[in-house]
């Protein structure tokens, strides 16, 4: 059986089923069809515990790892260093929906390894990776290369706090998005081609 290194430890809070939105473009797998946390901690021989709720996770983690789940209570983040990985630039780029937002207001795509503060997507930021957009790219590649992006940095959340790195260090702050209205997702996939012509890799 593979095994994990024995500093780690999985939490796992109740699954919450929601009422499935109806969106023209959805650029992200469903969760709900995701292989289960308990499994997941079987398979790697992790150390596994489930919580009532997030109060419950106790303060014994040098560093904790949100791997998706909403938002956490403060008297869970108390006390802790807490990491979360943002699909989008961190301060252009917070809240909801964020790769469809950036592509409809010609911001540049990337993910974001941050810690969790009090404020929305605003906490210090560790690392941030950049999406590369490519000439041959449809709406469907680009948001699959930006999941990947987003899952390996949480992965390797290990070497990027020994090795930082931020490109977009200057970039201005904007506000909290929130869920994308159709009309609005509709006026993204009208504007893909262009934003891949202008932000498209030339290398």
């Amino acid at each position: 059986m593979a095994r994990a290194p024995p500093d780690l430890c999985l939490y796992a809070l109740p699954f919450v089923s929601r009422e499935e939105r109806a969106v023209l473009f959805s650029h992200r797998p469903k969760q709900s069809e995701a292989i289960s946390a308990k499994e997941i901690a079987a398979k790697w021989n992790l150390k596994y515990q489930e919580c009532a709720s997030d109060a419950e996770i106790p303060n014994e983690c040098d560093i904790y790892v949100i791997t998706g789940c909403g938002i956490l209570s403060q008297e869970c983040l108390k006390g802790k260093k807490v990491l979360n990985a943002h699909p989008g630039i961190i301060p252009n780029s917070r809240g909801l929906d964020s790769f469809k937002w950036a592509i409809l207001e010609d911001r540049p795509l990337g993910v974001t390894l941050h810690y969790i503060n009090k404020e929305v997507d605003s906490g210090e930021i560790v690392a941030v990776m950049p999406t590369q957009v490519y000439e041959s790219d449809t709406l469907h590649t680009l948001a699959r290369r930006h999941y990947e992006n987003e899952i390996a940095l949480i992965a390797n959340f290990k070497y990027h706090l020994q090795n930082p790195s931020n490109p977009y260090d200057e970039i201005p702050q904007m506000q909290s998005t929130k869920r994308m209205k159709p009309i609005e997702e509709k006026e993204m996939m009208n504007h893909f081609e262009a934003y891949k012509q202008k932000w498209q890799c030339n290398e």
